[in-house]
């Protein structure tokens, strides 16, 4: 399976249950909706897992990068912003999939009390994007270069219920979720001049609550709380929670994260499992067989996410999708996306094709040579910028003598006499005259990814799929 990696109110239901006697509950399980069959109970739950997925991996999420008592790349506490200040080196083994494109400025805010107050400086130009992630991953605003330009601009991130008056200058951004993340990345060429660039305009970038708006303000170090885990990787964490752990979490956070009210009907569903907004889920309540029936619900929606992921069309050796960032009611693809590419952006934004394997359909291997063709001017179409980086096994940097990860735009490419160029992606060094246009790759299997950003919207494009990415061939 290819991988893509990268690092909503609605009226509350309130939830009748009938009353099961502890001594002899019922075998087929009640609810103030009638009995359900051990069948019927568990495909609403695995639609219910697979709607929750995003919003319980967020929390996770937010629970492990938030556990500290100061700013600890790459982690902050919360209501702070977390500064990259370099790319990773091929040593590099907190995130997968890591990226030498853009410099990341991240943080958790939470605006259920009051509003936060994010304030971008002026960035002259230089390509940045600040998305806005809502509780279940949707990207619900995204200032920066494509958007809104490169001027200075300040945004008041408020709850769902929030209302008030904000000072001059300062626009609204309502969270449809009390739980906000904040994902900005802001391109670098990775030289000590832009990074000495790039560090200046992070340092202009601030957070605070509306409370401290233009007045001075030091945040409160951090609360660490010793029992969240923070070696397992996020997402084995969310798999492995029991059936009864996972609801429960799911139903105390669509409190202060509520649906959409298009999720109205998957909302009346799993009210009939007895998981309703900040109410407690008993498992027990619905009788032996439907909760014996439910034990399998994570294993079995995990399997259920993670073949969607192979439904994705193959495109010359590419698989990739365009339905990211905004998921309406698509749970599943929301899922999908929560866990193989957490933190996804808009289509608009960016889009993340990856390869496996060459059009023989053979694993790539160091052990061959590989090339990729881009005609004259058909490289990939984009107003941002576009990357081809190379990947281990295991989607880590690969160590090399040149310490060369990726290819880019910035790259000054041989050309061929007709104009078009050709990307040697091997582990040995193809040459001098080759050099520019080398890729190393490691000695065994490896991945490629390629990073279209602000990807051109018109023919020929990715999006409309009128731009298609390149096979990589084998060379004999």
């Amino acid at each position: 399976m290819a991988r893509l990696l990268v690092v909503l109110g609605t009226t509350m239901l309130m939830m009748v249950t009938m009353a099961c006697s502890p001594s002899s509950p019922e075998k087929s399980g009640q609810s103030g909706s009638g009995q359900l069959t051990p069948d019927e109970a568990k495909a609403i739950a695995l639609d219910t897992y697979v709607y929750g997925y995003s919003l319980v991996t967020v929390e996770m999420t937010r629970r492990v990068m938030t556990n500290v008592e100061k700013i600890e790349s790459p982690r902050a506490p919360m209501g702070q912003l977390m500064r990259m200040r370099e790319y990773p080196n091929a040593q590099f083994r907190d995130v997968t999939a890591p990226n030498a494109d853009t410099l990341y400025v991240n943080g958790f805010v939470d605006v259920k009390d009051e509003p936060w107050v994010l304030s971008l400086p002026e960035a002259s130009d230089r390509y940045y994007l600040f998305p806005m992630l809502d509780g279940y991953t949707n990207v619900f605003e995204v200032p920066g270069k494509r958007t809104t330009g490169t001027g200075p601009q300040t945004y008041a991130i408020t709850g769902p219920g929030w209302k008030g008056t904000l000072p001059a200058g300062v626009k609204e951004y309502k969270s449809p979720t009390s739980t906000v993340w904040l994902l900005g990345r802001i391109y670098c060429d990775g030289t000590p001049e832009d990074y000495a660039a790039v560090h200046k305009l992070q340092d202009q970038i601030s957070l605070v609550p509306l409370s401290s708006y233009g007045k001075p303000y030091t945040p409160p170090a951090g609360k660490v709380d010793p029992a969240i885990d923070m070696k397992t990787p996020v997402r084995d964490q969310v798999n492995n929670l029991s059936t009864e752990d996972y609801f429960n979490l799911m139903a105390t956070l669509m409190k202060y994260n509520p649906p959409a009210e298009a999720d109205k009907p998957i909302v009346d569903k799993m009210a009939k499992l007895g998981i309703a907004p900040g109410e407690k889920f008993d498992i027990n309540k619905l009788g032996s067989d439907v909760a014996s029936a439910l034990k399998s619900v994570p294993k079995d929606g995990v399997d259920k996410i993670m073949a969607a992921a192979k439904n994705w069309d193959d495109i010359n050796g590419w698989r990739f999708t365009t339905q990211t960032g905004q998921y309406g009611t698509d749970y599943l693809q929301r899922a999908v996306i929560t866990a193989i590419g957490l933190g996804a952006n808009r289509p608009q934004d960016a889009v993340y094709p990856t390869s496996e394997a060459d059009t023989d359909g053979q694993a790539y291997d160091g052990a061959n040579k590989y090339t990729l063709h881009f005609d004259k001017g058909q490289f990939p179409p984009v107003n941002g910028f576009w990357s081809l980086t190379m990947y281990d096994e295991g989607f880590f940097f690969v160590d090399n003598p040149l310490n060369r990860y990726t290819l880019s735009q910035r790259n000054p490419f041989v050309t061929n006499p007709d104009g078009s160029v050709d990307l040697y992606l091997q582990r040995d060094n193809p040459g001098p005259q080759k050099e520019a246009n080398w890729l190393p790759a490691p000695a065994g299997k490896f991945n490629l990814m390629l990073r279209l950003y602000w990807p051109k919207e018109t023919p020929p494009s990715i999006i409309d799929g009128s731009w298609k990415p390149p096979a990589v061939k084998k060379v004999p």
